[in-house]
């Protein structure tokens, strides 16, 4: 049994983390801004709970403290409709919450699992992406860029507190995440959330770019490995799928398994956004390294993960009634 800290654990990642830990029989504290439990975990009355932001070092004092073994840092400005709209947040959470993050937890002597992007590559065409692929990003006046680039900031100063300040961490790469209780707002959870609504799921650009989708299940029995396994101290590991499909057969699937009642809407990015948005051709793990240190493979097949999706958004009525946000 650990203590674990879960920054964002109200989230979607953090939610199911947390779901995780309690069923493996770790103490849990969850640290959020939010100031009430989120409506799919019910069954958290053994979780410790610290309301706060990780933009404030005292207020992480108050959940990260000596006794704590891991700090699970989630917590972060997610979503192309955020950093689209709110660049200065993104920039101020993910990098300056994550120095907080890591200055505390070394203070302490617990371990950090950072959680990263797909979008610190960029744009970078020599795809499946290995961990330590180059990064090529667009012009610093596209918003777009803002929270690829303050992951990777976060990224540099994990290796820095490990390399300068002897802190135990590791980085999580997560590639294109899905599953019940994420905001409407990315692909799956939006197309799902539309087609059982009956409004018509949406396909950017004729829907060509391809993704590795991954399920979250998969993606928190990864982290929990890396959280615990002193094989992947120090390491940054792609956490992802390495089925390619492209987002047109995402979006025809999801039609297909919802019962097919809707069309699709496809949206110019260009006329809709203008240059702010930049989207990416294709982005795909190469998964190797994780497979070979901790021996862990996403093994949920799209169909599937996105079945599972559709029958618990049916029996999730106020997930239902949520305004989505199609920027994403």
């Amino acid at each position: 049994m650990a203590r674990a800290v879960v920054t964002g654990g109200n989230g979607f990642v953090g939610s199911h983390l947390v779901d995780r830990l309690l069923r493996r029989g770790d103490e849990v504290v969850v640290f959020d801004s939010k100031g009430a439990r989120p409506k799919p975990a019910p069954s958290w009355t053994e979780v410790e709970y610290v309301r706060g932001s990780v933009s404030s070092a005292d207020q992480l004092s108050e959940a990260i403290t000596s006794g704590v073994d891991v700090v699970y840092h989630l917590a972060a400005v997610v979503g192309v409709d955020r950093y689209l709209e709110s660049p200065l947040d993104v920039i101020d959470v993910n990098f300056t919450g994550t120095r907080n993050v890591l200055d505390r937890a070394q203070r302490v002597g617990a371990k950090v699992v950072f959680a990263s992007t797909s979008e610190v590559f960029g744009k970078n065409p020599d795809v499946p992406w290995k961990e330590d692929a180059d990064r090529i990003l667009g012009t610093t006046s596209a918003n777009r860029w803002s929270y690829s680039s303050s992951k990777a900031l976060a990224e540099h100063l994990t290796f820095g507190y490990m390399r300068e300040r002897g802190l135990n961490a590791s980085i999580v790469r997560y590639f294109n995440l899905y599953g019940p209780r994420q905001r409407p707002a990315f692909l799956i959870s939006r197309s799902v959330h539309r087609a059982l609504r009956g409004e018509p799921p949406i396909v950017y650009d004729e829907g060509s770019q391809t993704r590795s989708f991954t399920y979250i299940d998969d993606a928190v029995d990864a982290t929990i490995e890396i959280g615990t396994r002193s094989e992947a101290d120090g390491e940054c590991f792609n956490v992802g799928s390495s089925d390619e499909v492209t987002i047109r057969e995402a979006v025809d699937l999801v039609v297909e398994l919802t019962g097919g009642r809707v069309g699709l809407t496809s949206i110019d990015t260009r006329d809709r956004f203008g240059d702010s948005y930049q989207d990416l051709d294709r982005r795909i793990p190469d998964a190797g390294k994780i497979l070979s240190l901790l021996g862990w493979k996403s093994t949920t097949s799209l169909r599937e993960g996105v079945a599972r999706t559709i029958e618990w958004a049916e029996e999730s009525p106020w997930w239902l009634e949520q305004q989505e946000n199609t920027t994403d």
